[in-house]
């Protein structure tokens, strides 16, 4: 019998079309020709609709976001990598080691194949170098002018040691607030290409996957109570998040908040405010305040954590108001914004 031969995926000059999510033929040889060939590994090759995966020792931690960022290539980064870090930093602030993530694509037709190429390829890297496997996932196409270009889910899985527990309703009135680095770089960098804005040195996107900086700060014998990164909403509505949860107040010191300088300067000149800006590889902390220096040397020693700090501390406050201490010596409540400053940046 006669078969028909089936050509190449053109990833040159090739474009996504409707054929692509339909479930036959063409959608088979996107996912084996682009998806499967970059991110191949033992568990995709399982090629079942669910993956099956060894029984993990410890508590299962699990999280997952969508990523929506415009544009999808920024100075730092891409969606790819972006999705890759920001899921596994959402398991990492509990606690736990990330093992596995799975990721779901909603294409739109007639988006480059040679841009889904670029951006798989940047998941699969970011993915080695976390030393975390994506094992299983699912792509979608959507007609042309409603899906901008491309959207990425991506759901983490990972390990969480017994009696280690961390949240954000262990905050207490005493602790410590640091921060592992520059507020502001994710955000910025993502306007600075949106609007074609040039600036006299180019910033620069902070993504990266936090979980051996945490790693790190778990072995320093500090009493950590609570990891978040602060994302969208920046280091404002995290704080604020957290004041909600513990019923407790937060005061910072606006003098001590590490800040790149041209960050800083264009926040100035756009009218932003840095304290609600995204950040995509940075963390806060908060600990008992005896443990605080042993915790802040700790995160200094690693590349992610060089420019930490000591940045606030957490009062006693029935109203759990966020304020910052400014330097020209008033306090200011951080409130939480009504909208985003910035939207699409994660």
């Amino acid at each position: 019998m006669k078969t028909l031969a089936v050509r190449a995926l053109d990833l040159v000059q090739g474009r996504v079309d409707m054929s692509h999510g339909s479930g036959g033929r063409a959608m088979a040889q996107l996912i084996e020709e682009l998806f499967t060939a970059e991110l191949e590994n033992e568990y995709l090759a399982q090629g079942n609709d669910g993956v099956l995966l060894p029984r993990p020792n410890g508590r299962l931690v699990m999280s997952t976001d969508s990523h929506v960022v415009s544009p999808l290539f920024f100075p730092g980064g891409d969606i790819g990598s972006l999705s890759v870090h920001g899921t596994i930093n959402d398991v990492a602030v509990m606690g736990a080691k990330p093992l596995y993530l799975a990721a779901a694509f909603i294409l739109e037709e007639g988006f480059a194949l040679a841009d889904l190429k670029r951006i798989v390829g940047s998941m699969a890297r970011a993915a080695r170098e976390a030393a975390v496997t994506i094992v299983t996932g699912d792509t979608k196409v959507v007609e042309r002018g409603k899906g901008d270009g491309l959207f990425i889910t991506t759901t983490g899985v990972g390990i969480l040691p017994e009696g280690l527990t961390l949240g954000g309703d262990l905050a207490r009135p005493g602790d410590k607030i640091l921060l592992s680095g520059t507020l502001g770089d994710h955000g910025m960098a993502i306007l600075s290409r949106r609007e074609g804005l040039a600036f006299d040195a180019p910033i620069v996107s902070d993504s990266a996957a936090l979980h051996d900086l945490i790693a790190t700060m778990l072995t320093s014998d500090a009493r950590i109570k609570t990891l978040r990164d602060p994302t969208r909403g920046g280091l404002a509505a995290t704080l604020n998040e957290i004041a909600r949860q513990s019923a407790v107040g937060m005061l910072l010191q606006e003098g001590k908040l590490p800040m790149n300088p041209t960050v800083e300067a264009a926040c100035e000149f756009l009218g932003l405010d840095p304290l609600y800006v995204a950040n995509e590889g940075k963390l806060v902390a908060i600990c008992a305040a005896e443990d605080a220096d042993r915790l802040l040397a700790a995160m200094r020693a690693h590349p992610l954590g060089r420019r930490s700090a000591i940045v606030g501390e957490v009062l006693e406050d029935a109203h759990g108001f966020v304020q910052m201490a400014t330097k020209l010596g008033g306090r200011r409540i951080v409130d939480w914004l009504s909208g985003e400053q910035l939207p699409r940046i994660c």
